[in-house]
This record gives structure tokens, C-alpha cells and sequence, in this order.
């Protein structure tokens, strides 16, 4: 005669018998779980934060990461000269160049002036540089635009906000020769529009201008931001730059960098996390021992009734998945939602300071499914030797114990 195991909607509801009859310590366990996944989802979703933050910094274009910053050593006292920049263009791996001079100069805003260091640029140089304004935009093409630093816009009593974007602005460049002999200066030809503001206050007072609306063009530039074709011969033009004397760097080695150094840092606040879930499933297998040893009577009357070995294993199975399932949704809530508390907190105290608002804590879609899965596996393995040893107890035994 076949055997009739129990169904997995009557091991459901029989499950929840003891979340009916022992509420608070059912809770509890489930509270412990929920703390201990949500402590892991809270360090690794900061770690994810960080990684982001940092690397999109370093990442704001795609050209970026295909681009060499490429200078003299300062110790030769060795200038680019647009015949250097010309013979560059030969080289059959290199994309797209964009020279930066950089001079002192002066700033004048109606009344006011100060001295500023001035980048002069092409448009291209936002692209391929991967810089951006915090506030406002890059100036394009052929277009009569400046970006200021936070220090420059303090220098002409700006407000660090929108509200001078368009502001008319007129500058001095003081070029020198590669001796540092001043010559003739540069000036704008027309009065350039404030497009955009960076806001970081560590950068000194400067100013980045299009090279195309000063009268006269820089004699020299300091350095070079030279984009290879692709990907895939990127570590061959840093060689052949390399042996023409050139110091490099690259914003993809930054980043790679980065990564290594802030895997590690989610590791480690990962391994914080694991701890404390650790310290959890401990007492969820707790739980489940004092659970059975109080049920023992309960298994005799069961089987008694019918029930198999496995249905008994099943229904123990199921109660610990069950708290497993359910402290894996209450960690996501408390980890995500934790995160979410510190994010938006944050971003109304840096938009009250005039900052830029960021996400400190990122949790990923593909990290929420996992830790849920993990807590079920946990709960299992909570759950696996009460479920034996409840398994294996005959009815006998189990009158002659109570």
C-alpha cells in the first residue's frame, strides 16, 4: 500500500503552528536573523556606495578610460610645442589629441579681479578628460564659455550656485617663455559666458577658457591628453609614448587601482556582516533545538497518526526555512532601509550646504536575491539536525521521553 506524505500547503500551515504558539520567541529569533542579514546588506551596500562614488569620479565618459595624460618630466624643463603635437598625429594608434596650456592670468568680472591659473583647452578636452562641472555645464564648440573653480567664484564673490551662470567674464593669460621670460600676454577676444562651477574646494582659483577665443594661441602646452583608438592598443601607444621620453598616466589604471582597493574594503566590511549573521543562525539552530526537545511528545502523536519519517523531517525543514525566509525579508528591509534613512539625510545636509547630493549606500537587485537565498539555506541548515533527530524518533521513544 503506497504511503500518503503530507502535502507541501499542510507542511505550510502546520509550520506556522509554532509561530502561534511560542510568538515571542519566534520573533525573537527571526528579529536575531533579521539584524544579522541586515548588518550584512548594510557594510556591503556601503562598500558597493563607495566603489561607486570613487569610480564615477574617476569615470565620467567612455573616451575617458581610452585616454593618456602624456607631459615632460618637470626636472628636463621640457615644453610641447605644436610641432611635437603635429608628428603625434602620425602615430597610426593615436585617436584624438587635446593640448592644455596652462599660465597664470587675470579674472575680471564688472569691478572685480583677481589672479587666477588659467587652462586653456579645446571642447574636447571635457570628453576625454572626463571633467565636469558640478554646477552648470561644459562650454562646446566654438562657444564662449568658461568654467570656474569654487576658489575663483569665492575671488569674484560669486555664490557658489546657478545664480551668476552667464555672468560676462574677460581674462589676461600672462604666457612666458620656456625660460619663464613673460611675453606678450594673451586676451580674450570677446567677453567669455561662466558656464559651470566645480565645486571642490581642495582645487586652487582656476579657470579652463577655449583656446579659440584668445587672441593670441599659448607658445607651449604642458601636457597632452592623447586618446588611442581602442581598447586594444592602448598599452601599445604607452609604450611607443614611453620611449619618446613622455611621463604617462592613465585614468583606467586609476580605476583598476580602485576596484582593487575597494573589493577589499567590501570584503572586509563584508566579513563584519557574516559575523554577526553567524551569531544569528546560531541561535536560530538554538531555536530549533529547544524546539524539538519541547515537541518530542508532539513527534510520538504524529507518527502515531500516520506521518512518515520524512514528513516529520519535512515539517522541521520548513519551520526553520520559514524563519530563515522571513529574517531574510526583515534584514532586506532593515539593511536597505537603513541605507536609504542615511542616503536621504545625507543628501539634505550636502544640498543645504550647496553640494552636490550622492548615494552613500547601493544596494544591488542581484545582492537582495541572494541574501534571501542565503537565509533559507541557513535556515535549512538550522533546521537539518533537529529535523534528523525528529526524523529517526519513533513513537515509542518519543511517550517513553515525555
Amino acid at each position: 500500500m503506497a504511503e500518503n506524505h503530507l502535502r507541501f500547503i499542510d507542511l505550510l500551515k502546520l509550520s506556522f503552528r509554532t509561530f502561534r504558539i511560542k510568538p515571542l520567541r519566534t520573533f525573537l529569533t527571526i528579529l536575531g536573523m533579521s539584524i544579522g542579514i541586515g548588518a550584512v546588506l548594510f557594510l556591503v551596500s556601503l562598500g558597493y556606495g563607495l566603489q561607486f562614488i570613487l569610480i564615477g569620479r574617476l569615470v565620467t565618459t567612455e573616451d575617458s578610460l581610452i585616454t593618456l595624460e602624456v607631459s615632460y618630466p618637470s626636472e628636463i624643463e621640457l615644453f610641447i610645442k605644436n610641432s611635437e603635437i603635429e608628428n603625434l598625429k602620425k602615430i597610426s594608434e593615436i585617436d584624438e589629441i587635446s593640448p592644455i596650456a596652462e599660465f597664470s592670468g587675470e579674472i575680471k568680472s564688472g569691478d572685480v579681479s583677481g589672479l587666477i591659473f588659467t587652462t586653456i583647452v579645446k571642447s574636447s578636452y571635457f570628453r576625454v578628460s572626463g571633467v565636469t562641472p558640478d554646477i552648470g555645464a561644459n562650454f562646446k564648440e566654438d562657444e564662449a564659455g568658461a568654467i570656474i573653480s569654487a576658489q575663483t567664484a569665492e575671488l569674484l564673490n560669486f555664490p557658489i550656485n546657478e545664480t551668476f551662470l552667464g555672468k560676462e567674464l574677460n581674462f589676461d593669460i600672462f604666457y612666458q617663455d620656456e625660460k619663464g621670460n613673460l611675453l606678450e600676454p594673451g586676451r580674450t577676444k570677446t567677453p567669455l559666458f561662466l558656464k559651470g562651477i566645480i565645486t571642490d574646494e581642495t582645487l586652487p582659483p582656476i579657470a579652463i577658457i577655449p583656446t579659440n577665443f584668445i587672441d593670441k594661441e599659448p607658445p607651449f602646452f604642458r601636457k597632452l591628453l592623447i586618446k588611442a583608438k581602442n581598447m586594444d592598443v592602448l598599452e601599445k601607444l604607452r609604450d611607443i609614448l614611453f620611449e619618446k621620453g613622455f611621463l604617462i598616466s592613465s585614468r583606467i589604471d586609476l580605476v583598476t587601482q580602485a576596484k582593487k582597493i575597494l573589493n577589499i574594503i567590501t570584503i572586509v566590511l563584508g566579513i563584519f556582516g557574516v559575523t554577526a549573521l553567524i551569531v544569528s543562525a546560531i541561535g536560530m539552530f538554538n531555536t530549533m533545538i529547544v524546539g524539538f526537545l519541547e515537541r518530542i511528545y508532539e513527534v510520538g502523536i504524529i507518527k502515531s497518526l500516520g506521518a512518515t519519517d520524512k514528513d516529520v523531517r519535512n515539517l522541521f525543514l520548513m519551520e526553520s526555512s520559514m524563519m530563515g525566509f522571513l529574517g531574510g525579508v526583515g534584514g532586506v528591509i532593515l539593511g536597505v532601509g537603513g541605507g536609504k534613512i542615511i542616503n536621504f539625510g545625507l543628501s539634505v545636509l550636502i544640498s543645504r550646504l550647496g553640494g552636490k547630493p550622492f548615494d552613500l549606500f547601493i544596494t544591488p537587485i542581484w545582492f537582495i536575491a541572494f541574501i534571501i537565498i542565503i537565509s533559507i539555506f541557513i535556515g535549512l541548515v538550522a533546521g537539518f539536525w533537529p529535523a534528523r533527530r525528529a526524523a529517526y524518533l519513533s513513537p515509542k521513544e518519543a511517550f517513553v521521553r515525555k
